[in-house]
């Protein structure tokens, strides 16, 4: 645990009790805060009281007014679709509204160490990417710690020693509110349309990824350019320095300008770029773990990252080689008939979805689940990879009627039979793929376990030489 000690001796609040607000309430309290807590689940605060914290209903005007801040967990809206009543009574006392994200780089700045701090953040690929630099450090000797939204809620992890690394995955939630960001690295991978209600469109999604950039102040800024609001943030952050510049352009879709530093794929290979001339390649054929296109930027990103942190290629070059990859995000479970079998339950949007089909040349592709703004309208010019759809939960009908006559598809309903009817369907030179393109919520707990029970699923069925 790493000790938030900025308000000792004074009370804090803390709404919001899961896996970021009680670690947060600990880590306050270890640093001689007087934690108050509430939730809006009885459960949650009585897990709370169980641990010793006092419990106070933190939407009473004079609850929030005793207050020196107020510590918001991500999952608790601020702004949009409507504050919390909690935030606004802290607002209306004129309270401090801040989460653990700020609270962590706040208690970092007087640890006594000088770490690394790493931030990765975009709609897709960030928890990959944070993992592989993990990884790639890891194997290479580093000692490095990884958290946020992966692994370690950010207060939970240790307090770290001289030249530590820490690699954090941040999401805009966490991005947004947060009152301090410090790190010395921040990666931006790419921006499509998710979670918008919580930000009042894409402009204030945007916004909110770029606060890491502009509030940050980071020494290097690794920047995926391979849509428009990634090339616009390369661009407005470009800045010489005897390097060449504070930004890293990567990109797995085009060559990039060579007179900067860039990492980028060309064909096969990763080739890194500074000054004018290609300083390092690696041929992604020896990553077994990091299929597809969108693995490859997320690649590039890593390659990018741990240069910038003073890895040479060949220390990179193992990491890439040997990573395993991230259950549910292009997981190979094995074969089924020869047939390979892969769960992408992670794609709770097209446009991760996208990615997962531009991998294969023909698929028979189970979507479906709590439909996101947009629906599967963006895979159209990828119809003609998809040999059967298998339709499942509430979006169903919906993406029926956009497949219409262009892609061959029935509504399964449940994951139990769109699995049984796609594995026995499927012919040589397909692929079984779960992208489901939606949110799980309609009939799972969460992607895990909507991934986790395509994987049951399909285990009986297994060839017996690709176990998963």
């Amino acid at each position: 645990m790493i000790p938030v000690r900025v308000f000792a001796d004074r009370r804090v609040g803390v709404l919001g009790l899961g896996r970021s607000g009680l670690p947060a309430a600990r880590a306050l309290a270890a640093g001689g805060a007087v934690p108050v807590c509430w939730d809006d689940g009885e459960a949650a605060r009585d897990a709370a009281a169980a641990e010793g914290f006092e419990i106070a209903d933190l939407t009473r005007p004079r609850e929030a007014a005793a207050l020196a801040a107020l510590v918001v967990s991500p999952g608790i809206p601020h702004l949009h679709p409507a504050p919390h009543p909690a935030v606004t009574a802290a607002w209306n006392a004129g309270v401090p509204v801040d989460n653990d994200v700020g609270l962590f780089f706040q208690a970092l700045a007087v640890v006594g160490a000088e770490a690394q701090v790493v931030a990765v953040t975009g709609s897709n690929g960030k928890s990959t990417t944070t993992a592989l630099i993990h990884h790639v450090l890891r194997t290479a000797g580093r000692p490095v710690q990884m958290g946020g939204n992966i692994g370690r809620g950010v207060l939970d992890l240790d307090p770290p020693a001289d030249g530590e690394a820490i690699v954090l995955e941040l999401s805009s939630y966490q991005i947004e509110l947060a009152r301090v960001l410090a790190p010395e690295i921040a990666v931006f991978l790419n921006l499509s349309a998710d979670h918008l209600d919580r930000h009042g469109g894409m402009g204030g999604y945007f916004a909110a990824k770029r606060r890491l950039f502009e509030m940050g102040a980071p020494r290097r800024m690794v920047i995926g350019v391979d849509d428009d609001y990634g090339r616009f943030l390369a661009n407005s952050e470009f800045e010489e320095d005897e390097e060449g510049t504070r930004v890293i352009e990567v990109s797995a879709a085009h060559k990039l300008r060579a007179e900067g530093w860039s990492v980028y794929m060309n064909r096969r290979f990763l080739s890194e770029w500074r000054r004018g001339r290609q300083v390092a390649a690696f041929d992604m054929a020896g990553a077994p773990g990091l299929i597809g296109a969108h693995n490859h930027q997320n690649a590039c990103a890593a390659w990018a990252t741990c240069r910038a942190l003073g890895l040479g290629p060949r220390q990179i070059e193992i990491g890439l080689a040997s990573f395993p990859g991230l259950a549910h995000r292009m997981e190979r479970l094995g074969t089924v008939r020869g047939i390979p079998v892969i769960n992408d339950s992670k794609a709770t949007n097209a446009d991760a979805t996208e990615k997962a089909l531009l991998a294969f040349e023909r698929v028979r592709l189970i979507a479906g689940g709590q439909p996101k703004e947009g629906g599967i309208a963006a895979l159209r010019p990828l119809f003609p990879r998809i040999a059967k759809c298998y339709l499942i939960g509430e979006a169903a009908p919906a993406f029926a009627a956009a497949l219409g006559d262009a892609v061959a598809h029935e509504q399964s309903g449940t994951l139990e039979r769109a699995t049984a009817a796609a594995l026995a369907e499927a012919e040589p030179g397909e692929a079984v793929l779960l992208s489901p393109a939606c949110a799980s919520w309609d009939q799972f707990r969460s992607f895990e376990h909507r991934g986790d029970s395509f994987r049951a699923l399909v285990a009986p069925h297994l060839d017996r030489e690709g176990g998963s």
